[in-house]
């Protein structure tokens, strides 16, 4: 029926796609668990010890060189603009907590 056939019609632009390709594959869905592991350990560090911030340090460093470059490249705000300025103040505030 005609029902049938503009359903058929439509059913490929309404298939999820695959998110993981997309978004540039398993690699940089386990980068990001490993920098959100970091970044969540360097915090937990930091709260027992307020001097400990070298973990953090590194983990803020890391991500705003990378997202950083991101940006630069892409020049869009989201969502490489965002956390490479995330991280910078990060960074400031990590400084602030030696001083």
């Amino acid at each position: 029926s005609g029902v049938a056939a503009a359903r058929d019609a439509t059913a490929p632009a309404l298939q999820p796609r695959g998110e993981l390709e997309a978004a540039g594959g398993v690699l940089s869905l386990i980068a990001g668990l490993f920098v959100g592991f970091l970044a969540g350990y360097g915090a937990y560090r930091v709260s027992n010890d307020k001097r400990d911030v070298k973990l953090s340090l590194f983990t803020a460093f890391l991500l705003a060189t990378i997202m950083g470059v991101r940006f630069k490249r892409s020049k869009k705000i989201m969502p490489a603009g965002l956390v490479a300025g995330l991280s910078l103040l990060m960074i400031l505030r990590l400084v602030l907590l030696l001083l």
